[in-house]
């Protein structure tokens, strides 16, 4: 099924209507969707690399308003659909431990999700049930969508589809490594 829902996506790349696509998709995977927008926008970007920016900025925007609507999911919402979506991906587990720490680490929580491969529509949802303050949680989004958006445009647009193998198998592993080494270099900051 998940299989069929990825070539679906992918499809959706070839439309006429493939930016309003990726606008939903991005919509959507912010909160519930399982498909990452990157797929969708690495065709878009290859076939029309002089729209790379507009892309990412559609993506970043859709994301962001999805993201809210995660956080509403979870501020609202969160034992009728908020728990069934944590409980989907495995996450519920950890839920009650997690969200008494959560809102003193959340922006960073935003931030690392946002930028990273783990799935973004957790830590909207987690955002939302534990309270996390609106602006931070927007303002952290926005950077880390963003960013994520902004690079794989970048990327496509001055490497074309020579990057592409890149930035579909490595470029999670590079932003996670990014965070790490980011958050190492304040943890010793702080403690050294």
């Amino acid at each position: 099924m998940l299989r069929k829902l990825y070539d679906w996506t992918l499809s959706l790349a070839d439309s006429r209507h493939a930016l309003w696509a990726l606008a939903f998709v991005a919509f959507v995977e912010s909160s519930v969707f399982p498909i990452p927008p990157d797929i969708l926008m690495i065709p878009m970007i290859i076939a029309r690399p002089s729209r790379a920016f507009v892309i990412a900025g559609v993506a970043t925007v859709a994301s962001v308003l999805g993201g809210l609507l995660g956080y509403y999911i979870g501020w609202g919402l969160f034992e009728s659909v908020g728990r069934p979506v944590l409980e989907f991906y495995g996450k519920d587990a950890y839920f009650d431990d997690f969200s008494a720490r959560y809102n003193e680490w959340g922006a960073w929580a935003v931030l690392i999700a946002g930028v990273t491969p783990f799935p973004f529509k957790v830590i909207t949802i987690l955002s939302g049930s534990t309270g996390l303050n609106l602006g931070i949680f927007l303002i952290a989004s926005i950077i880390a969508r963003g960013l994520r958006f902004f690079v794989v445009a970048a990327l496509l647009w001055k490497f074309g589809t020579p990057i592409r193998d890149f930035i579909e198998r490595r470029l999670g592993l590079m932003f996670t490594l990014f965070v790490v080494i980011l958050l190492g270099g304040f943890y010793l900051v702080k403690y050294l």
